[in-house]
């Protein structure tokens, strides 16, 4: 592995081809025999810094159509949290269910679960039937997985039956000195960045593109006004600037200063601070105040001028959901995802139908939405939310950042590279962008 590591320090790319690929890496990692370790303890107060292992795991050989990359950094997301917490339930029903589709695929099926779904790295080896990848290039990785055996995927990838996240629903995910991907997961790393900011974007920028941007989420348009709710967090700081971007009005709700600042940098007026105004939707656990979702209605129309969201961009789930629904516009769209707060949603019919208002569910990105998502990036349109990086042998501490909502923007994780501020390979575009790539930083 240090032989790897010094190639690419040292920028000789062409020789990663000839190296020997060690038998097996660091990867981080939950157990099969520890699913119930949180039985009985309240979602909020399970830790993943208790589930996480830092294993030395076999190093599996890339089939048709794979490749294997060495993985510089990469960084969390909320599909770990959810792993790592066994929640909604253990990711080895995934590992399961893929393993019987094939003998290729019977590898995924282990005792342990190498997790992550973002990376930057290079290649060091390619299977049969990869042609537009080789040894020595630098990439990173989105996470649609997809067999495309089935017609349902050739209009739409996340059609397909077989569409998988790499690093929840498969094995050998981005936080590990390696990865197996598909080689249609591979995207060109965006020279003008490090590595840790170049892994940070990937899944987070791929969904918000998708769920705002493409005509198969709210398909977005200049002037649009958008409700972000999370705006600086890691889906919410890209849908702030994808509507910026894009001409749209962004309303970004936070639950700080600090976070409101944040959006402020990114260029965003309009700014609810649901902590400061004291925002309370549920009564109880069992009922919604109304008039909570009419008092967040006003405040909106008082930021916009009288506009209500053409467009709700929806990630909480539970406990927003029936405010969200509520501000739209008569015509709008709620789009959603993720769901992090719960996703049983609860909201009044009425608004929805006798307002002729719209939900769409979305989910990560197909590739040509991705790449089209990594192109913004490369041409600095749209920058890295990047606030802190940990070492691999940290990971469980940046989990539970992202889980107990302690971050801002994105939390990275270092795999090969030794420290941060490395792989940059365009300076001079990384100086014009420098401050628009950096204003998470330290946050």
């Amino acid at each position: 592995m240090q032989e790897i590591l010094d190639a690419i320090l040292a920028d000789q790319h062409d020789a990663l081809g000839g190296l020997d690929v060690p038998e097996h890496y660091r990867g981080v990692t939950v157990h099969a025999d520890e699913t119930e370790m949180f039985a009985g303890i309240p979602t909020r107060e399970k830790d993943p810094r208790k589930s996480l292992h830092l294993d030395e795991v076999p190093t599996p050989e890339p089939g048709p159509g794979e490749a294997l990359v060495a993985v510089m950094a990469s960084a969390v997301n909320y599909n770990t949290v959810w792993t790592s917490i066994f929640e909604p339930m253990p990711t080895f029903g995934f590992l399961q269910r893929y393993g019987r589709l094939s003998p290729l695929t019977k590898r995924h099926d282990l005792p342990y679960h190498v997790v992550g779904s973002d990376l930057a790295g290079v290649v060091l080896r390619t299977g049969p039937g990869v042609n537009l990848w080789k040894p020595g290039d630098q990439v990173v990785a989105h996470c649609l997985s997809v067999e495309l055996e089935s017609p349902d995927g050739h209009d739409d990838t996340m059609m397909d039956p077989q569409q998988r996240i790499w690093g929840f629903e498969t094995n050998f995910g981005g936080l590990a000195e390696l990865a197996l991907v598909k080689s249609s997961q591979l995207l060109p790393k965006p020279r003008h960045l490090t590595w840790e900011e170049a892994a940070s974007p990937g899944l987070v920028n791929s969904t918000a593109y998708r769920q705002l941007v493409s005509r198969n989420g709210a398909n977005m348009k200049q002037g649009d006004t958008v409700l972000i709710w999370g705006a600086s967090g890691g889906l919410g700081s890209y849908a702030t600037q994808f509507t910026l971007n894009g001409g749209g009005i962004p309303v970004c709700v936070v639950s700080s200063p600090a976070k409101a600042a944040i959006c402020r940098k990114m260029g965003a007026e309009l700014i609810i601070d649901r902590s400061a105004e004291g925002y309370r939707f549920w009564k109880d656990e069992h009922s919604q105040d109304a008039k909570e979702w009419k008092r967040l209605g006003a405040r909106i129309r008082e930021l916009t001028g009288g506009d209500d969201p053409d467009i709700v961009f929806e990630h909480p789930g539970r406990e927003t959901f029936g405010a969200s629904v509520y501000v739209a516009r008569r015509g709008g769209t709620i789009v959603t995802c993720a769901s992090t707060s719960g996703y049983e949603h609860t909201f009044d019919n009425r608004y929805l139908w006798m307002n002729l208002k719209r939900i769409i569910g979305s989910h990560f990105a197909n590739y040509r939405e991705s790449y089209e998502a990594n192109r913004l990036i490369d041409k600095g349109l749209i920058h890295p939310t990047l606030s802190k990086v940990y070492p691999l042998a940290e990971t469980g501490q940046a989990v539970t950042d992202v889980h107990t909502n302690s971050h801002q923007g994105k939390v990275g994780v270092l795999a090969l590279a030794p420290a941060e501020g490395l792989g940059v390979s365009d300076p001079e575009k990384r100086a014009k962008h420098l401050d628009a790539i950096t204003r998470f930083r330290g946050v």
